[in-house]
């Protein structure tokens, strides 16, 4: 199937209405997520973009030096750059739900979108913040265990969980981190799916978002928190699990975008 934007699709013009959700419709998105998934899985897709990068940070981290003390944050930047990375997956769900064939190759169908530049500008918004964190990472590991860069993951670990300093450091750090993926959730919830689907700007698209995430504050922190733990699963089983985990939660946030949006 080529991958071409369908203009028999179009892009809603009305203005968006928020609508107030509860739990249960997170779970009617992962249920619909999944099965959008198992019509069009993109495993394959995902794992081949996984490894290297993951590969790459990891060996640059069993190296030594400037970026073991960021090999936390950032394999924790995946939550933070994931609404980005999730937009071909969004599109399969566009398409699914019209009616519409949608094999793994129309994710790439997002790149003909003529909201295009759109997303380029947001995405650079995101990829903004994940810097701003990966900064603020390195500033919390100077503050609290000093300049010296540690020579090998041993002795960084050692540093971390022996010391009363390097029990400051998760702290702060996984409390910051939080705040950062919380910041990100209340930006791109929305924002990323209304530009595949409707004609706005975006900063209107970050405007709804805003407000979607204020009107449904406790039910989005319940979502970030699944999304949280899904993701730490998905590491732990060797990175593997983010090949199903990653396009589960993009299908599963295009239909919680539905469900928020009138």
């Amino acid at each position: 199937m080529a991958s071409t934007w369908d203009e028999t699709l179009g892009m809603a013009e009305a203005p968006a209405q928020i609508r107030r959700i509860g739990l249960q419709d997170l779970g009617i998105a992962l249920r619909l997520g999944w099965a959008d998934f198992v019509a069009a899985p993109t495993q394959i897709v995902f794992l081949c973009l996984i490894y290297p990068i993951i590969g790459f940070v990891l060996g640059s981290a069993a190296a030594g030096g400037a970026l073991l003390p960021l090999i936390y944050p950032l394999l924790a930047g995946f939550a933070l750059m994931g609404p980005l990375a999730a937009l071909g997956i969004y599109e399969i769900s566009r398409r699914r739900e019209a009616g519409l064939s949608a094999g793994w190759t129309a994710m790439f169908g997002v790149l003909r979108s003529p909201a295009i530049f759109s997303i380029a500008a947001l995405g650079l918004g995101l990829l903004a913040i994940f810097a701003l964190w990966l900064m603020t990472a390195r500033g919390l590991y100077l503050v609290t265990l000093g300049t010296a860069m540690p020579a090998s993951p041993m002795a960084m670990l050692d540093a971390v969980m022996g010391t009363t300093r390097g029990v400051w450091l998760i702290a702060l750090g996984n409390l910051v981190g939080a705040g950062f993926a919380v910041l990100v959730l209340a930006l791109s919830i929305v924002s990323f799916p209304m530009l595949l689907d409707r004609n706005v700007t975006p900063g209107e698209a970050v405007r709804c978002s805003w407000v979607a995430f204020q009107t449904n504050w406790l039910v989005l922190l319940a979502w970030g928190a699944i999304v949280a733990v899904l993701l730490a699963l998905g590491m732990a089983l060797l990175f593997v699990g983010l090949a199903v985990v990653l396009p589960l939660l993009g299908h599963a946030t295009w239909h919680l975008y539905r469900r928020l949006i009138a």
